[in-house]
C-alpha cells in the first residue's frame, strides 16, 4: 500500500503559527516521516515551532531547490512508494503555487500517490482576496522580464489585456526591485486602471491598498525588501 504525500503550508514569514496555520496540521505532521523541503535548516526550525512533539532526528529530508539535480528528484517518493507518509514543505505559503514541489505533486499523480493539499496561507489568493479587483477571472504571471525594455512592454501588455478582457493580473519582483517595478507601472500602465500592492501580508507591518495606478504617483509607500505582490485590474 502506498503512503500518502501531504502539501504542508508554512507562514509567510510570520513566526506565530498559532494565527496562520490551522491547529490540525500539528498533529498532521506526526505521521509523517519523509519531507521534501527547500531549505533543510529553515525546515527542521519551522517543524519544531510547529509542533514540539516532532523528532526531528528521526526524519528523512530531501531538499529541492535550484541545486537539486532532476535525475535525483524521483527518489523522493520511495517513501511514498512503500507505504511512508510523505509531506512537501514550502519555504513560505503553499506547496506547489511559485513552488518547486510541484514536480514532485506531478509525479505522485503519475505513480498513483494520493496527494492531500492542506489548508494555510497563500500569499496569492490571500492579496487576491484583499485587492476589491475581479476574483472570478484572474492570472498569477510569476516574475515579470527582468531587462527594463521588456518589462515596459510586458506591462503595455497587461494594461491592454486588463481593460480589454476586466482580467486581474497578479505578479511578483525580487524584493530589491520592488521600488523599480512600482516606477515603472506608475510611468507605463493607464493611470485609469487600478493597481493594488500587497506587502508583508499576515506580518505586523502588513500593507494592502488598492488605487488607481495615477494615485500612486504621489503616495508611493517603500517597498525595498519587503515580500509584497502586484495586482493590476479595473
Amino acid at each position: 500500500m502506498r503512503g500518502t504525500l501531504y502539501l504542508v503550508p508554512n507562514t509567510l514569514g510570520n513566526p506565530d503559527t498559532i494565527q496562520t496555520i490551522p491547529e490540525g496540521i500539528r498533529e498532521r505532521v506526526l505521521t509523517v516521516d519523509v519531507f521534501i523541503v527547500e531549505n533543510l535548516r529553515n525546515a527542521r526550525r519551522y517543524l519544531k515551532r510547529l509542533n514540539q512533539e516532532i523528532h526531528i532526528d528521526q526524519l528523512t529530508f530531501h531538499e529541492l531547490n535550484q541545486h537539486t539535480p532532476p535525475e535525483a528528484i524521483p527518489s523522493f517518493l520511495e517513501g511514498a512508494m512503500n507505504g511512508v507518509h510523505t509531506a512537501i514543505l514550502s519555504e513560505a505559503g503553499v506547496p506547489g503555487v511559485a513552488d518547486p514541489g510541484a514536480v514532485v505533486v506531478s509525479m505522485a499523480h503519475e505513480r498513483g500517490i494520493k496527494v492531500v493539499p492542506l489548508t494555510g496561507p497563500s500569499s496569492i489568493l490571500l492579496s487576491l482576496m484583499a485587492s476589491g479587483l475581479n476574483g472570478q477571472v484572474f492570472s498569477f504571471l510569476g516574475y515579470l522580464p527582468v531587462k527594463r525594455p521588456e518589462r515596459i512592454k510586458k506591462l503595455r501588455e497587461l494594461t491592454h489585456e486588463v481593460i480589454r478582457t476586466g482580467e486581474t493580473k497578479i505578479f511578483i519582483e525580487a524584493p530589491y526591485r520592488n521600488d523599480a517595478i512600482l516606477e515603472d507601472i506608475i510611468q507605463t500602465c493607464d493611470p485609469l486602471i487600478k493597481l493594488c500592492i500587497a506587502a508583508d501580508i499576515t506580518l505586523e507591518s502588513e500593507f494592502i491598498q488598492t488605487r488607481h495606478v495615477k494615485q500612486w504617483k504621489h503616495e508611493k509607500p517603500r517597498l525595498h525588501k519587503r515580500p509584497v505582490i502586484f495586482l493590476l485590474g479595473k
